[in-house]
């Protein structure tokens, strides 16, 4: 789940960036106001990929997804990209999780049999 989750925080940071970008020059916003609400959730972002193995990051990080949707009611196009990062965010916590419990087995010894669901030998 780490790497997953990681990677779509990580991709919201630069796509934050940019619809910041956006909004001062195609919405005539305040660059103070932009860049505050802006920088606040981009560091959310980086804070987070740093936290994911913490209990309550992926909760926050709901929390982020659904402040991305609502800035859409600043700049209309977030509403959009903010269920697409929503939606990604499902899929990496919903997907990541089993990658975990498959890369676990692996370790434990399972080999790469047992990830492509062949059962073991015993033969080397």
């Amino acid at each position: 789940m780490r790497t997953l989750c990681a990677s779509t925080l990580i991709g919201e940071f630069f796509v934050i960036g940019f619809a910041a970008l956006v909004a001062v020059r195609m919405y005539d916003m305040p660059d103070g106001t932009v860049w505050t609400v802006s920088g606040v959730a981009m560091a959310l972002c980086v804070l987070l990929c740093g936290a994911l193995s913490r209990p309550g990051a992926v909760p926050v990080g709901w929390v982020l997804q659904a402040a991305l949707i609502a800035s859409g009611f600043l700049v209309p196009v977030m509403f959009f990209l903010g269920a697409c990062f929503a939606a990604l965010w499902w899929a990496s916590v919903h997907f990541g999780g089993r990658i975990d419990e498959a890369k676990a087995r692996f370790a434990a010894g399972d080999g790469a049999g047992a990830a492509a669901g062949e059962p073991e030998t015993g033969r080397a």
